[in-house]
């Protein structure tokens, strides 16, 4: 299975009522679990260990070094009552750019467009792309880069245009 496929699988649980889905393909195996009041968890794993062709990985991102032991709570959002938060859909660790050294996806003041990437959540050693659900300016970036996050943690803030 191909990596871009599981992280659809992935993308798919998360904005289902699925609870449970097992795919096998072959030797491989996976199973994506979600409970109703906690976070989804993966499960991989080969039915027989055979060597798999080489296949290309994006750029990973390296953990930190140490981190902390919960999330750091969000800064207090600005008194506008249109702005949209855009929440983690998961539990792993946020990254603002592709890796380390490049350039943020995005920064305070840039406009953005539904469905461009605005981060990587790392999660079992997947990066998965967030993608904007409006079109509208970054106002304000609530997480730093490096951070652990949790499920539903304001990750950005958006003013729709």
């Amino acid at each position: 299975m191909e990596y871009k496929q599981i992280q659809e699988l992935i993308k798919t649980i998360n904005k289902s009522n699925i609870s449970e889905l097992t795919v096998e393909e072959g030797d491989f195996k996976i199973t994506i679990k979600q409970s109703s009041t906690g976070p989804v968890s993966y499960v991989a794993a080969p039915a027989t260990v055979q060597a798999a062709p080489a296949m290309p990985m994006p750029a990973q991102h390296s953990a930190p070094a140490a981190a902390p032991a919960s999330a750091p709570a969000p800064a207090p959002a600005p008194a506008a009552s249109n702005l949209v938060t855009i929440k983690s859909p998961m539990i792993g660790t946020f990254y603002t750019s592709p890796a380390p050294g490049e350039a943020p996806f995005v920064k305070v003041g840039d406009e953005v467009k539904v469905g461009q990437v605005l981060c990587i959540i790392n999660a079992m050693k997947i990066n998965n792309e967030i993608e904007s659900e409006v079109s509208g300016r970054i106002v304000e970036v609530c997480v730093k880069d490096s951070s652990p996050v949790d499920i539903e943690l304001p990750l950005f803030l958006v003013e729709p245009i």
